[in-house]
């Protein structure tokens, strides 16, 4: 199993650029993996890594349940849909992962979740689109 800290991660350029805007914040959350991770232009990135709008399965450790999700900004997230916001503590998790990575997180109550990104469905770079 994989444990990983925030310079594990991989981000595109263009989605640090777009996060550091939205978070305006060095104490949040987000500001540690956008300062860690490992940055590479939109083109250039492994199919494999999960980027802003990627829709990904994951399955969870404890009972190995299958859940899809796609990656969102928050004004786009509808979590009964799938769009989770990259700003939630699952969305965060997930940002810059690979397939195989482990994610973990907890939620604001105490709950903590635990899930492996099994695949990506979808993710805008690898289908050619540069700006999503």
């Amino acid at each position: 199993m994989n444990i990983l800290t925030a310079e594990d991660r991989t981000l595109t350029e263009l989605d640090h650029r777009r996060l550091g805007r939205l978070i305006h914040l060095d104490t949040h959350p987000m500001a540690a993996v956008l300062e860690e991770a490992e940055l590479t232009p939109s083109r250039e990135v492994p199919a494999d890594v999960v980027t802003m709008h990627s829709r990904i399965r994951l399955a969870d450790l404890d009972g190995g349940q299958a859940l899809t999700l796609t990656l969102c900004y928050p004004a786009d997230a509808e979590p009964a849909r799938g769009f989770v916001s990259v700003l939630s503590p699952v969305g965060m998790s997930v940002l810059g992962l690979r397939v195989g990575d482990v994610a973990r997180w907890r939620l604001p109550g105490g709950w903590e979740g635990a899930a492996r990104v099994e695949a990506i469905e979808f993710q805008p770079e690898a289908s050619g689109i540069y700006t999503l």
